[in-house]
């Protein structure tokens, strides 16, 4: 009887001796477990940023990144769409942008210039203007300083900016400070050095002032401006004619048909003569604008 529970008692011992593992896991759950959880604690990444984690913060990097360079295109693009928005109104009418192309040359030097200025109480200014297209102003002013000239002569080279300038009645208009081109009308003609020169004037008699203008095909030449000196016009159109031929040519920048163009002038050029024998008895060149002629 001992010996059969001996020999069961044995074979028990074998059994869990070959099955310890299954064994001690329903034997002592709790201490397997506390070992368990207790396990990460002496891992590898104890100290460390775990893989998964690096992983999530590159690719929230990379998709921030991502963000701002869709943020930086749309402004890009926005910024280039109101800028040529801004320009479509130029784009649309050439005639403000070529305007716009004139600029100030101050390192030019006067190419023309006034002879025998006999009246030392008015300030004389010169001013150069330029075109990329290649076009240039000369611009004389005389009058007192700080207040508007009395008299205006401008010397307009043509360039390739030509074709898409104003008419010259519309631009005479604007320095002469009236308001639209058809409040002038014309005012006869003088004669002169370089041939005969319109005159106009404004329609509706505010200011005494007289405008003229002179084109030139060769060299490509326009001589306009105004004046608003003396008190009567038969006056006023002599001080024009003796200011047109007091004009002298200093340089010609390597233009030889602009020479062409003066020195044969200063051969007909005549002496400044007083008002009464400035007005020619030609009802053309009257001082009176004719009554057929009209507005321009």
């Amino acid at each position: 009887m001992l010996t059969r529970r001996l020999m069961r008692k044995g074979k028990r011992q074998r059994f869990y001796a070959r099955n310890a593992h299954k064994t001690t896991l329903h034997r002592v759950p709790g201490r397997l477990m506390q070992s368990f959880l207790a396990s990460p604690a002496n891992s590898y990444y104890a100290n460390r940023i775990h893989p998964a984690l690096t992983s999530f913060a590159d690719e929230c990097c990379g998709m921030l990144a991502r963000l701002i360079a869709y943020v930086g295109t749309l402004a890009l693009l926005a910024i280039v769409g109101v800028h040529l928005w801004d320009r479509l109104p130029d784009i649309a009418d050439p005639g403000p942008a070529a305007q716009a192309g004139w600029s100030a040359a101050s390192r030019s030097h006067p190419a023309f210039a006034i002879s025998q200025i006999d009246s030392p109480d008015k300030t004389e200014t010169y001013e150069v203007l330029r075109h990329p297209a290649g076009g240039r102003k000369d611009v004389l002013r005389w009058g007192p300083a700080g207040v508007w000239p009395l008299a205006e002569l401008e010397i307009y080279r043509f360039g390739a900016e030509m074709g898409q300038s104003d008419p010259v009645t519309a631009e005479l208009a604007a320095r002469m400070g009236v308001q639209s081109p058809s409040d002038l009308e014309a005012a006869g003609v003088i004669d002169s050095k370089f041939g005969h020169v319109t005159l106009l004037r404004p329609a509706d008699g505010a200011r005494s002032c007289l405008g003229f203008f002179r084109r030139i095909d060769e060299p490509g030449l326009q001589i306009s401006g105004w004046s608003c000196q003396s008190e009567t016009v038969p006056a006023r159109r002599a001080a024009i004619s003796c200011m047109l031929n007091r004009l002298v040519l200093l340089t010609a920048a390597n233009d030889p048909k602009l020479v062409e163009l003066f020195a044969p002038a200063e051969l007909r050029r005549s002496a400044c003569t007083s008002a009464t024998s400035a007005v020619s008895a030609d009802w053309v060149t009257a001082a009176q604008n004719p009554l057929l002629r009209g507005r321009l």
